[in-house]
């Protein structure tokens, strides 16, 4: 669900951009020969996969989570993975020198150039991605609350991901200051994945 920083924290190599943006729609080992997958992508999805771990056990992310959950129980984890890319896009420039704009166009086009690349599901989510621009109004509460509600939609049971921004405004201070200890924790931790090349 956090679209915008598992793209940030892919980096510039387009294999790692499309694997991580796919990556919950691929079951199992990537690199069986079903999926078909370039070793590039596989890598992709073994860091979106690192990504999540990282992220689900951290206990700065359950003090998030605990805020929400009498709100969204098990779809807590859900919110709180939109709630971090509203402030990766509030803070984009702060933290990746460059405008969120821009990334997001240079973005888009990697994914459209490798659509034939995506599976269905993947496929079906980038063309509304794009076209109602999602990562640029995460930026906004309002496009938050967009997001939640879209979610919202496809949860098999009730999740209450609807009403979810309430939560944000409550506390939305408390969760930029989680926000600002968390991530640099876990771009150290794709830089020290990345590093040891330990894939699976």
């Amino acid at each position: 669900m956090n679209i915008l920083a598992h793209a940030y924290l892919a980096g510039d190599d387009e294999g790692l951009i499309i694997g991580n943006f796919i990556a919950d729609f691929i079951k199992g080992n990537p690199a069986h020969p079903r999926h078909g997958l370039s070793e590039a992508v596989q890598r992709g999805i073994w860091l979106h996969r690192q990504i999540d771990t990282f992220t689900d056990q951290h206990p700065l992310v359950e003090e998030m989570r605990v805020l929400v959950r009498p709100r969204c129980h098990k779809y807590a984890g859900a919110a709180i993975d939109v709630f971090l890319d509203h402030f990766l896009a509030v803070q984009f420039v702060e933290i990746a020198r460059q405008p969120l704009p821009a990334f997001v166009r240079n973005f888009y086009q990697i994914i459209r150039y490798n659509r034939d690349q995506l599976p269905d599901g993947a496929r079906r989510m980038s063309d509304y991605m794009i076209q109602y621009d999602w990562l640029t109004g995460y930026q906004f509460r309002e496009g938050i609350d967009r997001s939640l509600k879209g979610i919202a939609r496809r949860t098999v049971f009730e999740s209450n991901l609807d009403t979810a921004i309430e939560d944000l405004n409550a506390n939305y201070r408390s969760f930029e200051q989680y926000f600002r200890l968390f991530f640099p924790a876990l771009q150290q931790h794709v830089r020290d994945f990345l590093t040891d090349n330990q894939w699976n």
